[in-house]
């Protein structure tokens, strides 16, 4: 007979104390997910740059997005030795 009492008594006991740990993590704040910033692709070495990395050039009236001034100038002389016309005149350097 106390077996039972002192197993019915372990069990109340184990539901309780389960309870509470529930109640406590449901009070935890959660961490909103950071906003995934939009990327560019480089059109010259295809590197993946968000806005505020970007050295930004523009060809027909487009913004187009490098990851160095080394890149928008391998894709301005590429106009070049085709033969387009461009429109760039000083590009925006964001860094």
């Amino acid at each position: 007979m106390r077996l039972i009492i002192m197993l019915i008594l372990f069990y109340v006991g184990f539901r309780i104390v389960q309870g509470f740990l529930k109640k406590k993590q449901e009070e935890k704040p959660t961490i909103p997910a950071p906003e995934k910033e939009e990327t560019f692709q480089d059109p010259v070495c295809g590197v993946y740059v968000t806005e505020d990395d970007a050295v930004i050039g523009r060809h027909e009236g487009k913004r187009i997005h490098f990851c160095s001034m080394a890149c928008l100038e391998k894709y301005q002389a590429g106009l070049e030795h085709a033969g387009t016309t461009h429109n760039q005149s000083n590009p925006e350097e964001r860094k």
